[in-house]
Formats: structure tokens, sequence, C-alpha cells
């Protein structure tokens, strides 16, 4: 049961009523992590929502972003972000098994995003400099600087999301995944 209270989206009113009706137009609903930011600090979430749209626009592709939040949310036990974005996933084209094999840092078969899991894992796991091996193999697999970019910015931004949902135990919202 979620810690922090949210407000009804559809109560909402001002700046967290602007925000809420462009998620609710994006995405059919407002979804409760969404919710629950969006009550304490619309401007967070506004903020949150444009860097969404940077990696939208930018040069990942979707499954991409997804393997990247996937890894991401597993690391951090945020049973939340790992339902939403398994969910995600799948609208982006990434099939149950490598999805269940990115999130356990196993190989899926295919060496780019094998090595965009294991980079982002290295990020995720460890304190200090990355090695430059790690930076050149992500590299060696076809990821640009732009993209290793990319990534550090999608690491940041599923992290946010991982944090508050861990204060809030967030009510899923999306089905649970085993």
């Amino acid at each position: 049961m979620s810690r922090l209270t949210a407000i009804k989206p559809e109560e909402a009113t001002g700046a967290a009523a602007e925000v809420f009706a462009k998620i609710r137009k994006a995405v059919g609903k407002v979804p409760n992590a969404y919710a629950t930011i969006g009550t304490h600090s619309p401007e967070a979430l506004g903020a949150m929502l444009g860097v969404e749209a940077v990696l939208a626009g930018g040069s990942l592709s979707k499954a991409d972003i997804e393997t990247i939040k996937l890894a991401v949310s597993e690391v951090a036990g945020c049973d939340y972000c790992v339902a939403a974005h398994t969910l995600a996933g799948k609208f982006a084209g990434l099939t149950p098994e490598a999805m269940k094999q990115v999130r356990a840092g196993e190989a899926t078969g295919d060496g780019k995003r094998d090595a965009l899991v294991r980079f982002v894992r290295t990020l995720v796991l460890t304190h200090g400099t990355v090695p430059q091996s790690d930076v050149n193999a992500v590299k060696e697999a076809g990821y640009t600087e732009r993209q290793i970019v990319e990534t550090a910015l999608a690491i940041a931004s599923i992290t946010f999301t991982n944090l508050v949902n861990r204060v809030n135990d967030t009510t899923l919202d999306f089905p649970a995944v085993a």
C-alpha cells in the first residue's frame, strides 16, 4: 500500500492538473507513480517528462531504452518499475524471454543488447570511474558516444522513479511480474 498521499488525477488543479492532462492524453491514464510525484511536485514530474521526451527523440531505440530501464529497475529492486517497463518493453518489441534475461543480467543472444546490459549494470553496480575496457566494449558493440550519454540519462530518469516508488511502495497499476 502506498505510503505517500496522491490526489486523484481527475481532481487535480493547477500545475498538477496540467501535467496529468498531458500524461492522460499520451498514455490514456495517469499511472500511480506519476500521480504521487505530481501530487507533491508537479515541477519534478514535468522535468522528468521532459527528460523522457529527450530520450524519445534521441538516438536510442525504444527497445534499448526499455532494456536500460528494466536492468536498472531490477538492480534497484523496484517492482513497480519492473512491472511498468515490462509492459512498455513488450510494446517496444522485446520478448518476454529477453526481458527476463535482461533483468537477470543473462545473455539474450543479441550481442549488442547484451553489451548494453553489461554496461548499464556496471554503471549501476559500481562506484568510481568506469574502466576504459567497459566503455570500449559498449562502443565495439555498436553504440555511439551520444548513445552512451543518452544511456546515462535513461539511468538517471529511471533511478528517480525507482527511488520514489521504493520510498512510496507504490501500489501496482500494471500487471505484476514474477
